[in-house]
C-alpha cells in the first residue's frame, strides 16, 4: 500500500512522516502528479498561509489534481482550511471541496481565549469511521486562528470561542483541524484509521 504525503510550501510535513513511520505506514513526501494519483492514500497536511498555499497549488496545477482525486485524501490543519470553499485569510478562495467557509477566530473584547488557539481541546460529535476506537471529548492538539463553520460535512466539533468543525467528511474526503501527528495515542489511532479506510 503506497501513502503519498502532498509536498507544498507548507511546513509541518516532515511531524506527518514520523507520525506514520511510527504506525508503521511509510510514506512518500511529493508533488508529482501521476506518483500521487497512483497512490493508495493521500495526506495533505500544513501549517502556513491560505492565499500563498493556494497560489502554490496554482501555479503547479495541483489544486486541479487534488478535486479530481478518488482515492481516501486526508487535509490536516491548513491542508483542511484548503479543501473547504473560501478563507478569509488573505481573502482566499480554496478547492471547494466541503462547502464550509474558513473563519477567523472573532473573541469578544471580554473573551479570556486567545488567538491562535493553541494547545489541547477535546472533540466532539463524533460521525466517522475515521474516530473508529476514539473516544467522545477525547483531547488532540490545535494550532490554528481560523476555523472552518459548522455543516452538512461536519464529522468532529470542538469549541472555542464558538463551536467549530474540528473534522470534515465529503465522499473520498477527510479534513481535521487538529495535528493528529501532535496528539499523541488519540492522534496515531486517527491515522491508523485512515490507512486503513
Amino acid at each position: 500500500m503506497k501513502t503519498v504525503i502532498i509536498k507544498y510550501n507548507a511546513g509541518n510535513i516532515r511531524s506527518v512522516l514520523f507520525a506514520l513511520e511510527r504506525i508503521g505506514t511509510e510514506a512518500l513526501v511529493t508533488d508529482i502528479p501521476d506518483i500521487i494519483r497512483s497512490a493508495d492514500k493521500v495526506i495533505f497536511p500544513g501549517v502556513g498561509e491560505a492565499s500563498s498555499a493556494m497560489k502554490y497549488l496554482r501555479e503547479r496545477k495541483l489544486d486541479l489534481l487534488i478535486r479530481d482525486l478518488k482515492q481516501p485524501v486526508l487535509g490536516v490543519c491548513l491542508g483542511m482550511q484548503l479543501l473547504c470553499t473560501y478563507s478569509e485569510e488573505n481573502d482566499t478562495e480554496c478547492l471547494g471541496i466541503f462547502s464550509e467557509v474558513v473563519k477567523r477566530f472573532s473573541p469578544r473584547p471580554d473573551e479570556p481565549l486567545k488567538v491562535p488557539q493553541m494547545g489541547w481541546n477535546n472533540i466532539f460529535d463524533l460521525k466517522s469511521d475515521l474516530f473508529a476506537g476514539v473516544s467522545e471529548n477525547s483531547f488532540c492538539y490545535f494550532v490554528h486562528g481560523y476555523y472552518a463553520g459548522l455543516g452538512d460535512t461536519t464529522i468532529a466539533k470542538t469549541d472555542y470561542i464558538q463551536p467549530y468543525s474540528s473534522a470534515l467528511h465529503k465522499d473520498n474526503f477527510y479534513g481535521v483541524q487538529f495535528h493528529p501527528e501532535k496528539s499523541a495515542a488519540v492522534g496515531e489511532r486517527i491515522l491508523k484509521n485512515f490507512i486503513q479506510l
